[in-house]
């Protein structure tokens, strides 16, 4: 056992309102011969919030799908009202009032949001599907969490937050007596996260079990009733509530100190911009937006859900009609799709990795070099190079995965998106879009992301950060510029990029010019 593997503490001791509906006890995982889990016990008791966190990769949604009956055990047990129980599949433990909400949606894009929610329990009226019954109960849930979406708008015409909505109003349709939360606000805005507290608050109120999992060490520490921490596969402290603060958090997550989480800023290569958007105009999503992007410089686009950053990134890159006029280094350029848009120099990293980054179902190797295959071939594709790129992508950007031949799928959150970010640095571009960079990744690998980022710069890329995180695009953009409705409000440098200014922009309370009127 590594230094790290530290022996799994005794739970704290706390008068319990009542015995655990839901606990593993000693339960071990292994992947043919790697083993993922190790003598992992927890309890979930009766109206009380249980908050595992841990790395990416530290074994957390592994333990949770043991436990929804997604995964099976390799040794050890699942105890369901003091009694040991077997989940052959997620079915049989939704049916005994165990649900899961993913952390990566598990919806069906073709389906209307009020199928999606009845999906395998839908309600009949004789012999017929008692649409209208379904659709009210899709309105009645739809409201309880403040989202006004159509039961019958399709899903894949919706955005990501309202996705992530529908779904935790599924879940909810389910009437569980434990609800396990696996990332569930990695893509609401902080209005819709109160929200779901609120509704947190009345299912423990009404007795239901809750497993939470979150990176956002704030949300932990003002929800969380106890709190599990995971490290490589072990369970390396457990708290009560009150008794770890947020950087207590961190370090029992990735075993060392997380004082600097951002590089220092360092200013851009010189003056002459590299990017030139003028006039850029996006149907009515995006209008009349004009910014420029100096050699090394990593510059932030700021914003509320809905003002039009990602529209604005998908026009550049060519996934969007647009009008206006666009120079790299100088010579104006066309971009109708995401191949002339890297022969540009241009890259973009999605804000949904798994919907429109990776091939879940593809092993490491072929996601890497997919962008850049006419590097590895001619009449056939080099192997052996193919392997070597995958060599130095594991070592640059630290990618950690059971085996080399793993499924995309099956790896971690946060080495997926190294995975993304070193195929998209295999085009060799010299423009760099990131959009939403750490979404749904621990604090650990936050940290190493900011340090890719910023040595991107270093080397003489030029970044530009989409983020909704706040101390994100403060603590690692060297100019901000905040969207609203579509339009840039405002540019910020300096002393300026602070949380005040910044919303006040994005919430249209005050204007700075641009320098591109």
């Amino acid at each position: 056992m590594s230094a790290n593997a530290a022996i799994q503490s005794e739970p704290p001791q706390a008068e319990m309102s009542a015995a655990p509906i839901l606990a593993l006890r000693n339960v071990q995982r292994s992947f043919g011969p790697i083993q993922i889990l190790f003598d992992i016990s927890i309890e979930l008791h009766p109206g009380e919030v249980h908050a595992l966190i841990g790395e990416n990769g530290a074994g957390k949604s592994t333990a949770m799908k043991i436990m929804s009956g997604y995964l099976e055990a390799s040794d050890g047990e699942i105890v369901l009202d003091g009694q040991p129980v077997t989940f052959a599949r997620s079915r049989e433990a939704e049916a005994r009032g165990v649900t899961l909400i993913h952390q990566e949606f598990n919806l069906a894009q073709l389906l209307s949001v009020e199928q999606n929610i009845f999906l395998g329990h839908e309600l009949k009226k004789g012999w017929l599907l008692d649409h209208a019954t379904m659709r009210a109960q899709t309105r009645e849930l739809l409201d309880r969490l403040e989202t006004p979406l159509d039961p019958r708008a399709k899903t894949a015409d919706i955005s990501v937050p309202e996705k992530q909505m529908v779904e935790i109003a599924k879940a909810l349709s389910r009437k569980a007596r434990v609800l396990i939360m696996d990332e569930p606000t990695a893509a609401l805005t902080t209005r819709e996260t109160e929200v779901l507290f609120r509704q947190i608050d009345r299912l423990k109120e009404e007795g239901t079990a809750i497993l939470y999992t979150s990176h956002k060490l704030d949300e932990v520490a003002r929800i969380a009733d106890r709190i599990t921490v995971m490290r490589d596969g072990h369970i390396v402290r457990t708290a009560l509530r009150g008794e770890l603060n947020e950087d207590q958090m961190a370090e029992a997550m990735v075993g060392r100190d997380l004082s600097d989480m951002f590089p220092p800023k360092r200013p851009a290569d010189g003056a002459e911009p590299v990017l030139e958007v003028k006039n850029f105009t996006i149907g009515t999503l995006v209008k009349d937006v004009s910014f420029t992007l100096a050699r090394g410089e990593i510059l932030g686009f700021a914003g509320l859900v809905g003002s039009g950053r990602t529209e604005l990134m998908e026009g550049l890159f060519g996934v969007r009609s647009s009008t206006g006029s666009v120079a790299i280094n100088g010579r104006p350029v066309r971009i109708h799709n995401a191949e002339e848009a890297m022969t540009a120099g241009l890259v973009y990293l999605p804000e949904d990795r798994k919907e429109n980054g990776l091939i879940l179902t593809q092993d490491m190797r072929r996601n890497l070099t997919l962008l850049a295959l006419k590097k590895f071939s001619n009449i056939v594709i080099d192997r052996k190079a193919e392997e070597a790129a995958l060599d130095k992508a594991i070592v640059e950007f630290d990618i950690r995965a059971p085996s080399r031949d793993v499924l995309v799928g099956n790896m971690s959150g946060g080495n997926q998106q190294k995975v993304l970010l070193a195929k998209i640095m295999l085009a060799e571009p010299q423009i760099v879009i990131i959009d939403e960079p750490t979404r749904g990744i621990d604090v650990g690998t936050k940290q190493q992301f900011y340090t890719f980022i910023h040595k991107l710069a270093e080397a003489g890329h030029s970044v530009i950060v989409i983020s909704s995180e706040m101390t994100e695009v403060i603590g690692l953009c060297d100019r901000v510029c905040v969207m609203r409705r579509g339009r840039i409000e405002g540019e910020v440098t300096g002393q300026e990029v602070n949380e005040d200014v910044i919303v006040r922009l994005a919430m249209g309370l005050e204007k700075k010019g641009n320098g591109h009127d």
